[in-house]
Parts: structure tokens; C-alpha cells; sequence
């Protein structure tokens, strides 16, 4: 397993996305990071009216999204077409949420991007992460997106520690990726597409493409019936 497993080709579908030109021009998806806020203000007076709906100060709704009376939107936000928004869901700001994708009751994002049909449905925090298409997050599962010591992030893969210059990053799931239940995802984790990760788990650094995740001793290749 090296770095290069995880370039943002490798990991997502970029036709998935609202936003594929940040991810086309560069490498690795935490480096999209500090770029979505100035991003979400520079396209969203672009969207066609006939489908999207300016909903206050940098935040932009598609008509067909369905967005629940108690759910706080903060800008700069844009909710994608056939979106779920469900109820006393908090979305801080600085967020792209992705077509047919669910944000749950209670859910928090911050600084993040969604690809579409994700689904974050129940307590999930995500925090300064990038969810590929189709990823879900079991209820109660989280990113943590702040070491203990305040230190800038690294990535962490098979010996080898990449700095990111970023103090914040919360998890990168690559398409299709699955989190079990009351999961932890440490602070710069890094999941390949396919895999999924047992309930209960606590996720430090990079998980290869098509495995599952039992524990940090038992990371074992998916079987996949023809």
C-alpha cells in the first residue's frame, strides 16, 4: 500500500460531484480543504435559477432538496438537487451537500464536501472531511478532525508520514466506503473505496481499497462473489 493508492482518481468518481474541478486539479482530496468556502460563493450565483433557490447570504438550496423546518443551514452552503436535510440537522458552513445525498437528524457538518448519495442519517459529526459517493456513516460514527496536541495533521501510510500543512482534517472515504456503527475516524484517516470498517471501530491512518476493517490487526481483503 503506498500514498499514490489514494490520489483523489484513484478513491472517487469525479462525475459524482458537483465540485470534480477542485478535485481535478489536485492531488489528494485534504488538499481541497481550505478551498471549498471561496468555491461554494464563486458557483453558487452561477446554479440556474429554475432549480436552485438563494435561501440567505451564500447559501443555495435546490428546489427539489428537501430541507426540514428545524435543520440550521450556514453559508457558504450549497444543498445539491434531491437532498435529504432532515430534522435539527446543523450545517455550520462551508459545506457541499451532494444530490440524493442524507444529512440525519442531529448530524453536524463542517467544512466538508459530500459526494452524491452519501448518507451521514443519524448523530454523525463530519468535520473538514471529503465523503465519496455512496460512503455511509453509521449512526453515531464521527471524524475527528483535531489532534490532542494542536499539531498540524499528517497522513499516515505504511510507514510513511506526509505532511498536510492543515491542523484540521477529519477523514477522507473514498467511494462506497461503509463505517459501522459508533465509529471513530482519528484525525487525517484515510479510506480507500469498497471497504468497510466493523462497528465500533477507531481508524488511525490508511485503510486500503476493497478491505474490511475489524480491528487495527485484522484488516482483511474483501471477498467479492462474481
Amino acid at each position: 500500500m503506498q500514498l499514490t493508492d489514494f490520489t483523489n482518481e484513484k478513491i472517487f468518481d469525479l462525475n459524482e460531484t458537483i465540485a470534480a474541478e477542485l478535485f481535478t486539479q489536485t492531488t489528494y482530496a485534504w488538499e481541497v480543504l481550505p478551498m471549498i468556502s471561496d468555491f461554494i460563493r464563486r458557483i453558487g450565483p452561477t446554479l440556474p435559477a429554475d432549480r436552485f433557490e438563494q435561501r440567505g447570504e451564500d447559501i443555495w438550496v435546490a428546489k427539489s432538496a428537501t430541507v426540514f423546518d428545524s435543520a440550521y443551514i450556514g453559508g457558504p452552503c450549497i444543498i445539491d438537487e434531491d437532498a435529504t436535510v432532515r430534522q435539527c440537522a446543523f450545517i455550520r458552513g462551508s459545506a457541499i451537500v451532494g444530490k440524493g445525498t442524507t444529512v440525519g437528524n442531529s448530524t453536524e457538518l463542517k467544512n466538508v464536501i459530500l459526494f452524491n448519495k452519501v448518507e451521514v442519517p443519524h448523530y454523525n459529526y463530519v468535520g473538514d472531511s471529503v465523503l465519496g459517493f455512496h460512503a455511509h456513516m453509521g449512526a453515531g460514527s464521527i471524524t475527528s478532525n483535531v489532534k490532542a496536541d494542536k499539531k498540524n495533521i499528517m497522513i499516515h501510510c505504511d510507514g510513511t508520514h506526509t505532511a498536510t500543512g492543515l491542523r484540521k482534517i477529519g477523514a477522507i472515504l473514498g467511494d462506497w466506503v461503509d463505517v459501522g456503527c459508533n465509529s471513530v475516524l482519528n484525525p487525517g484517516s484515510v479510506v480507500g473505496p469498497h471497504t468497510n470498517i466493523y462497528p465500533l471501530s477507531m481508524i488511525r491512518g490508511t485503510v486500503p481499497a476493497w478491505h474490511v476493517y475489524k480491528d487495527k490487526d485484522h484488516v482483511v481483503e474483501k471477498i467479492v462473489e462474481e
